[in-house]
Formats: C-alpha cells, structure tokens, sequence
C-alpha cells in the first residue's frame, strides 16, 4: 500500500521522540529520490520522495553513494549541516511531514530552517525552506507550465498542496455516515466509495473494512450497508487509540504490502509478518524494491548491454544449432556421389536424376538422385563429394563454434545475475569496466570525476564466528578465489547455475557444520536459485579450484568436491551480514 496519511502519523510519532533534539552530523543523498540524515547516535533518518516509494523513517540499511553529491545535497549540508532537529510534525490527515531544524547561517547566527517532504505519490517532493516558509530549493521544481494551481520554485512562499475535499475518516459519527451512505447509489462499489468518500484512506484498508463487514471486499452497496457501520467504527475507534500494529504482508515468500493492523482479506492465500517496529517494517519491505531500483537507476545502461549480447548469442547459437543438425546428414551426400560414379557408364549428359541401387543399403532399394543438367555426370558426382567435405569441415567448425558460443551464453547470463544483486555504485562500476574490457561496451572518453572506492565482497560472520566472503562480481570473484583465499580455505558454489564465488575462511582449521551450511546457504542466496527452494551447493579447498587459461572472468574448474542441498534464506543473510 503507498504510505497513507494515518500510516505515516503513526510513523511520525514513532520516531518523533527519537530524533528531536538530534543533531545533524552529516547529509548524504545515496538515490536521486533519498536523502540520510546522519543524526548523532549513529541513527539515519531516511527521507524518500520517490514516486513509488515516498516514506520517512529510522534505516538501518547502509546504503552506498556518488562520488559526486549532487547540488540539492550540497545546498542541504551548506545550511543544514550542524543543525538539530527541534520538532517533527505532520499536517492533520496529510502526506506533508515537516522538519524544523535550527543551523547555523551563512554569519554564524542560528537560523531557523523547515524540510518539507510531500509523500504524494509522483508529486512527492523535498522541500526546504527558510524562516519565513520562503522556498530556499527542492528536489523536484515544479513551474507554472507544469502546474497552474501551485508552483514550488526557489524564491516562493511554501503553501500547501490543496486539499481533496474529502471527509475526515476521524470525526465522523453514525448519523452522518449513514445520511452520506444513503444518498449513494446501490450498485456502487462499498470499497470506491469509501475512498472517494473520505481521506487518509488507502484502497488497502478500504477493503479491509468492507471485508470485515460481509467477508469479501468487492461487495456492492445494496449487500453491506448495515453492516458498513459498525466496521468502519471499529476500525475508526482503533485509529483513535492509537491501536498499530507494523505487519507486512507476504505472498509467494515476497512482501506484497504493509499496514498499521491486521490484515485479513487475503486468508490463506498470504501470510503476514508482524515487525518490532513501524521502521523496521519499512525497511524490510522496501530493501528489495530499492535494490531493483537501483538496477533500474544505475545499471540501466548496462542491463541493456549485457541483455542485448545475451540474446544475440543466444540467436547465434540457434542458427548453428540448426546448421549442425543438417551437417549430420553428410553421409547420404557421400554414398550419393559414390552411386554417380558407379553408374556412369549409363548416365548422359542433362538428365536430372539418376535411380540406381544403393548397395550401401541393406536389400540394395532403389534411390532417385538429383542431377543438374548442366553438370556432366562426373560434375554432379564431384559435386556430390564437394557437399559432404564442406558439410564434415561445417561440422568441425560448428562444434567449436558451439564451445565458445555456449561459454560466452554462460558468461552472459553470469553478468545478469551479478547486475540484478548489485548494491552498489562500485558494484556497477566493476560490472561497466568488465563490460568494457570484454568488448560489449564502448571505452568512454575519460574516467567519472571523483574518488572511487575499491569494491570489497559482502562479508558475513558464521555463528560459531567463521569470516565468510561472496563476490560482488565475476572480476571480484576471480580475485577473491585466485589471489586473496588461502589455499585451505573452503570454496562454495552452486551446482550448475549461475552464482557468486563464496570463500569460508578457516584459518587452516576444519570448519564446523554449521558454518559450512550457513555458507552454502549464502551461496545459495546469491545465485540465480534465489527464488526457488532447496539448491545444490558444491564445496572444496581452494587448492582444487582453478582458472583455466584464456577463461572468461568469474569461470573456474574445481575437482574432489562435496554437495550438499540447502535453502536461500534471506533472514539468515541479514543476521551473518558485517555491518
């Protein structure tokens, strides 16, 4: 569900009392739509206003950012860097969430300052804005050609976005709800007409109430209005006293949705997952559609690049498929020319076929070959040989074709997989230069301005307190494996799928059995098996893992190794993670 006003209040009110007072060490703006407040405490406050995810909460997710700030993060560490937050408030049953934070200005006197975000869908915006609510800069401005009813441009007073002239779900009583009920028509829809009706409520919870009135969320009118009522103020009575509960809901072990109660519409068809928290819920549920985000965001480009080669290899080894299919009917190109030169003595010039026994056949039956009559007979017969050379040659040729063919498919299919787990802006760059370096994108004109970090693999502790590395990409994996494991370290990957390179570090011990399965599980996690159940994991000592010569990056053969049969688990990859 999008982040609706009474979710949002209740939000609000969860991280009010832990952050007024705070002060702002330092601002960072990982995403085009996120900014990160870094409040004293080692506590982040997440503004999003992206539109598809507009949110404000407490993070605990490391998230990683440009070389480069771009300008609305460096106008906010200009005047908001050593602030505090001295209130955070909401406007009554609406998306809008003000910060109000004192800084220092330009002459070192303390000023007052408001960040405003607008968690409206694709009108969400960033707002900030000085004393006299005069609009300093936003994240997105918004100019009269764009919108006549309300400009957001520097320079501006800040006013609200105007209102949608709904009712409030809040201060509502039974006779007036049921005077607005009658005067609407029976055929309409109870869910629709609770959300044209009344605002700060989401197409989510609209269906709840229905469903907890009559037991399905599509009914009609006609069918619910006695009942309407009494669920409504039910749920109604439990907004007032502030009765939440953060659950997400899951579907096909995904998060599907979130809410502030419990949602029962669904039955067996999702299950639901109560959080400590209403943040620690909306991390959970937006850390997968942040990272496919990303991928969107940064990798976009590469995404198309690695895609398109994919598809164009996989084209090409269709077409020599085929053409290896027919090179295995040579031998009949053969015996063909052998029965032309054994029957020349009957053959004249400009016949078309020639029918002969085929004494290569068992009961020597009787064949028709094709001639062309422009050929002498012993033409046609060369030409028969010629056919069956070229065709064992092709079949020579195509199988090594194939070879290569199918290990740059292999390759490919890798580079997907790491683009679709890549966290990172490092992450990118290392997929962009293996990328360049392997021919598929063209070598730009001069390096991205900035400092670039060197790229370093996830790192997990095991329970039993075991270091445990997973390669970030196909590069990384090659230099993980072949250069920084010891030789006695324990190598894991899964079996015939596409995964990253992951080293149990041992310390020339024996590893424990759980640690070794809690590995597997990681290198299950980080593959293409991601998504499916119990997966094939191969591991052995570094020592039997090796590069073949002239290999693409990220291949390798190993030998003398064991399997075991484990299932990804995403909870255990956040509790191992080093953070």
């Amino acid at each position: 569900m999008p982040l609706d006003a009474i979710c949002l209040h209740v939000v609000v009110g969860e991280i009010a009392p832990q952050i007024e007072g705070a002060r702002i060490e330092k601002i960072q703006q990982p995403a085009r739509d996120q900014v990160i407040l870094l409040l004293r405490g080692n506590r982040r406050l997440l503004l999003n206003a992206g539109a598809n995810q507009p949110r404000v909460h407490l993070t605990g997710q490391l998230r990683d950012n440009p070389s480069q700030p771009p300008m609305f993060c460096m106008l906010l560490r200009k005047h908001l860097s050593g602030g505090r937050i001295t209130a955070v408030e909401q406007e009554p049953l609406e998306r809008v969430v003000t910060l109000h934070i004192t800084a220092a200005n330009e002459m070192g006197e303390q000023s007052a300052f408001h960040l405003i975000l607008e968690a409206m869908g694709r009108h969400s915006n960033l707002i900030l804005t000085d004393r006299d609510n005069r609009i300093i800069d936003c994240m997105r401005r918004v100019d009269f050609e764009m919108s006549q009813e309300r400009q957001v441009l520097p320079g501006l007073y800040y006013r609200l976005p105007p209102k949608q002239g709904k009712r409030s779900p809040l201060d509502i009583g039974k006779d007036a709800f049921l005077q607005l009920l009658s005067a609407c028509p029976d055929e309409k829809q109870a869910d629709a007409w609770l959300l044209e009706t009344f605002t700060a409520i989401s197409p989510l919870i609209a269906r709840e109430i229905v469903y907890r009135a009559c037991g399905t969320t599509d009914a009609r009118l006609f069918a619910v209005r006695e009942q309407l009522w009494d669920s409504f103020f039910a749920w109604q009575s439990s907004v007032k006293e502030n009765n939440f509960t953060p659950v997400v809901i899951k579907r096909d072990k995904k998060y599907s949705d979130y809410a502030y109660l419990d949602i029962r519409q669904y039955g067996a068809y999702a299950g639901s997952e109560i959080c400590d928290s209403f943040c620690a819920m909306l991390d959970a549920f937006y850390e997968g559609r942040e990272q496919a985000e990303r991928v969107r965001q940064k990798g976009q480009d590469l995404m198309k690049a690695a895609a398109n080669a994919r598809d164009r290899v996989r084209r090409k080894i269709a077409m020599q498929e085929k053409e290896y299919a027919q090179t295995q009917n040579r031998e009949q190109l053969r015996i063909c020319g052998e029965l032309i030169t054994a029957n020349l003595y009957r053959m004249e010039r400009g016949a078309t076929r020639l029918t002969a026994e085929n004494y290569y056949a068992d009961g020597c039956p009787t064949v028709e070959i094709r001639l062309d009559p422009r050929l002498s007979p012993q033409e046609n017969a060369a030409k028969y040989f010629k056919q069956y050379n070229k065709a064992k040659t092709a079949e020579k040729m195509l199988t090594e074709q194939l070879t290569k063919g199918r290990m740059e498919l292999q390759y490919l299919e890798s580079v997907v997989q790491e683009l679709q787990l890549a966290e990172s802006e490092q992450d990118f760059n290392d997929i962009r230069a293996e990328l360049t370096e392997g021919g598929y994108l063209r070598r730009q004109g001069k390096k991205q301005s900035g400092f670039q970090r060197a790229s370093r693999p996830r790192e997990f502790r095991s329970s039993n307190g075991l270091r445990i590395l997973v390669g970030r990409s196909n590069r990384q994996n090659d230099k993980l494996t072949g250069k920084d494991a010891d030789k006695r370290d324990i190598w894991l990957h899964t079996q015939k799928i596409h995964g990253s390179h992951v080293i149990l570090c041992t310390g020339g011990e024996v590893p424990d059995a759980q640690s070794l399965e809690e590995a597997a599980s990681l290198a299950a996690y980080y593959s293409q098996g991601r998504e499916g159940g119990k997966i094939a994991v191969d591991y052995t000592p570094v020592k039997f893992v090796k590069k073949p010569a002239g290999s693409r990056p990220g291949m390798v053969v190993y030998t003398t190794y064991q399997t075991m049969l484990v299932q990804p688990d995403g909870e255990l990859v956040k509790k191992l993670a080093v953070k």
